[in-house]
């Protein structure tokens, strides 16, 4: 319905805590241990699970592990993270040193397969050398986002090498933050599903192709600079 994420995001979330205040007055209940007072503990309850720590006790173990989350403040050390890699870009921009790597970069970038798979290519090194998807992900778009712009491609295209680079690769990498994790969740070395990661391994080399072929590449028109 191409509704803008936080609106939509924002509004599951409250239906979710209102769905749970009507069907699942024991899980209320439960989670807030107040009896006495049903909208005291709705409100406690609601607020506790998007913020903090949630567990609900059943029989089956699996479910119970899965039924326990930490909501935001879960999600506080990515988020502190992503601030601290485009803080990190952010000074290596203002200071010029995006620009000095870049350049020696873009020099042999002349056409729009070249520009891509260098993105793809640098994207990789910071995977393989920061150790973390993130990084790997907000420094190379600083560093080519204004190539991108004068060469007049739309944004989605760095976005999309981005992702399919970034992203897709990260797991590959065994000291990655991703690999690393992947690991440990699956039991199984890096090394050892990595051959097997085909969408992983495919979707860089498949953007570098389209990127070659000119394949769903979209610039801006001259109407539309003219608006710029």
């Amino acid at each position: 319905m191409k509704v803008p994420p936080l609106p939509a995001l924002f509004a599951g979330t409250l239906l979710g805590g209102l769905f749970a205040i009507i069907f699942q007055p024991e899980i209320i209940t439960q989670l807030s241990g107040i009896t006495e007072n049903y909208a005291k503990a709705s409100y406690f309850s609601v607020m506790k699970s998007m913020f903090g720590d949630v567990s609900l006790t059943t029989p089956n173990a699996a479910v119970n592990e899965l039924l326990s989350t930490s909501g935001m403040r879960g999600m506080l050390d990515t988020v502190w993270l992503i601030l601290s890699a485009m803080v990190f870009g952010g000074m290596m921009e203002a200071g010029g040193l995006l620009k000095r790597i870049t350049q020696p970069i873009i020099k042999y970038a002349n056409s729009t397969g070249s520009l891509v798979a260098s993105t793809v290519a640098t994207c990789v090194f910071f995977n393989t050398t920061a150790s973390d998807q993130y990084i790997a992900i907000v420094v190379p778009g600083r560093m080519f986002r204004k190539t991108y712009e004068e060469k007049g491609y739309k944004p989605e295209l760095l976005s999309r090498t981005l992702e399919d680079s970034g992203t897709m690769t990260s797991v590959l990498i065994p000291w990655n933050t991703c690999g690393a994790t992947q690991s440990r969740i699956l039991g199984v070395d890096t090394w050892s599903y990595a051959p097997y990661a085909f969408f992983n391994i495919i979707s860089p080399l498949m953007t570098i192709l389209f990127a070659y072929l000119n394949i769903k590449i979209r610039r801006f028109t001259k109407k539309e600079n003219l608006k710029e």
